[in-house]
C-alpha cells in the first residue's frame, strides 16, 4: 500500500535559542516530497509533487504564520526535555 506521513522535528544547532529551527517534512512512500523551514519561514520541494505541493502551501499565509509560531510554542518551550 501506499503511506503518506509527515514529521515534525527541532533542530538544535547551538544552545542559543534563537538558533532553534522548526522542520516538518511531508513523506510519501519514505521519500520527502517537501519540507517546511522555520529559518526560510516557507515550505521547499524536492520531487515535482513536492514542488506543486509547496507552491499550494506558501500561498496560504495563516498556515505558514501557524507553523513559524511551531518554532517558539513546541521547540522553544521543550528546550529544557531535550
Amino acid at each position: 500500500g501506499f503511506r503518506i506521513y509527515e514529521l515534525d522535528r527541532c533542530e538544535f544547532n547551538s544552545s542559543d535559542l534563537k538558533d532553534i529551527e522548526f522542520i516538518r517534512s511531508e513523506y510519501f512512500n519514505k521519500v520527502e516530497l517537501a519540507r517546511f523551514s522555520s529559518s526560510l519561514g516557507k515550505f521547499v520541494g524536492y520531487t515535482e509533487d513536492g514542488l506543486k505541493h509547496s507552491n499550494y502551501w506558501n500561498k496560504d499565509n495563516s498556515l505558514l504564520a501557524g507553523l513559524r509560531a511551531l518554532n517558539e510554542t513546541y521547540c522553544k518551550q521543550h528546550v529544557d526535555n531535550a
